[in-house]
C-alpha cells in the first residue's frame, strides 16, 4: 500500500496564509490554516494507506488526528523539502499539501498498478499533489516552486524521466480570499467553510 505524506506548515498568525491578509487578519489567517489542515487530515486519515506522515514545521496542535507519523521538515527550499519527504519513504508514497481541503479520500486512494506515477495539477499551476511508486528526490530538486509553471516543470521531469505518469483532477489551491470562497463552496460541509462562514461574520474565537 501506498504510504500518505502531508507536508505543512503549523498554521501561526503571520507565519501562514499571508495572502489571505487582507481582508482577513493574520488570526482569522492561521484559523482558516488550521481548519484546511484539520480537513486534509482528516481525509488522509480515511484514506487507505501503509503509512500517513504529516511533515511538519512547526509544533503539533489539536487538528492532528491520531495516526500519523509527525516528522520535521528539512531546511531549504521547498524543492528540498518536497525532495526530503519523498527521501523518507521505502515504496510508493503520494503527497499532498494543505492548502486543498476539499480533497477527499477517494481522490487519495492510488493505485500504482500500470503507472509509474500521479500528478495532481493545480489551478494556479502549481500542483497539489504528486505520486511515486519509486520515490527518486532527484525528481523535485531543482524544480522551481510557486510559480505559474511549477506544475508544467514538475510534469516534464516526470515525462523526461520515462515515467507513466496518471493524472489527478486539477483542484484549486486556497491562496487568496476569492480562492478561500470558492474552495469553501466546493466542500460546505468541512471545518474550512464553517471557519470562512465565521471569520466572514467577524465572530472568530
Amino acid at each position: 500500500m501506498t504510504t500518505l505524506l502531508v507536508i505543512a506548515k503549523e498554521p501561526v498568525p503571520g507565519r501562514v496564509k499571508t495572502r489571505l491578509t487582507p481582508p482577513f487578519t493574520p488570526r482569522e489567517a492561521a484559523s482558516l490554516a488550521a481548519a484546511a489542515l484539520a480537513d486534509t487530515l482528516r481525509a488522509v486519515a480515511a484514506a487507505p494507506a501503509a503509512r500517513r506522515v504529516l511533515v511538519l514545521d512547526g509544533a503539533p496542535g489539536p487538528w492532528l488526528p491520531p495516526g500519523f507519523d509527525v516528522v520535521p521538515q528539512c531546511a531549504g527550499g521547498l524543492d528540498e523539502r518536497l525532495a526530503d519527504a519523498f527521501a523518507r519513504c521505502a515504496g510508493p508514497a503520494l503527497l499532498i499539501g494543505m492548502d486543498t481541503p476539499q480533497v477527499t479520500p477517494e481522490l487519495l486512494g492510488v493505485d500504482f498498478a500500470g503507472c509509474d506515477a500521479y500528478f495532481g495539477p493545480a489551478e494556479d499551476g502549481g500542483f497539489w499533489a504528486l505520486g511515486l511508486a519509486e520515490p527518486d528526490p532527484a525528481l523535485l530538486r531543482g524544480v522551481p516552486m510557486s510559480t505559474p509553471v511549477t506544475g508544467a516543470v514538475q510534469r516534464e521531469r516526470l515525462a523526461a524521466a520515462g515515467l507513466r505518469v496518471r493524472e489527478l483532477p486539477r483542484l484549486r489551491d486556497v491562496d487568496t480570499a476569492a480562492d478561500a470562497h470558492a474552495v469553501a463552496a466546493l466542500a460546505p460541509h468541512g471545518r474550512f467553510a464553517a471557519r470562512l462562514a465565521r471569520c466572514t461574520a467577524g465572530t472568530t474565537r
